[in-house]
């Protein structure tokens, strides 16, 4: 599977936010809903609380990232908002994926890897 589409417009994020179903860890908060497409769609949002331009941009890279590199894992015809908290600031790649790692296994949207 690739990971090509986004959300992008606020209709799709206020639509995951009021339907779908969310779980949080320390540095990120992941809300999942299921729509009717075949693809997985991916949302990140990074607030002013988290840090200047640079920082709110460096975190949004490493979740997509994490994103990018287990995109093989995710189920499809899911709709991902992923909003990073104050404490992802300076965080590395690794701590960034773990974090993505655990909320996905917490919703259960992660396949079984003898299905693959």
């Amino acid at each position: 599977m690739k990971l090509s589409e986004s959300l992008k417009s606020n209709r799709d994020f206020q639509n995951v936010y009021k339907n779908g179903k969310s779980f949080a860890n320390k540095y990120l908060v992941m809300y999942v809903l299921k729509n009717e497409k075949n693809t997985l769609r991916l949302g990140i949002s990074v607030s002013k609380k988290v840090g200047n331009s640079v920082v709110r941009h460096r975190v949004t890279r490493l979740i997509r990232e994490s994103f990018r590199l287990n995109d093989y894992k995710f189920n499809s015809g899911l709709d991902i908002v992923v909003i990073a908290r104050a404490g992802a600031k300076g965080r590395d790649y690794q701590e960034i994926s773990s974090a993505v790692n655990h909320l996905s296994k917490l919703h259960k949207i992660v396949k079984e890897m003898n299905e693959s």
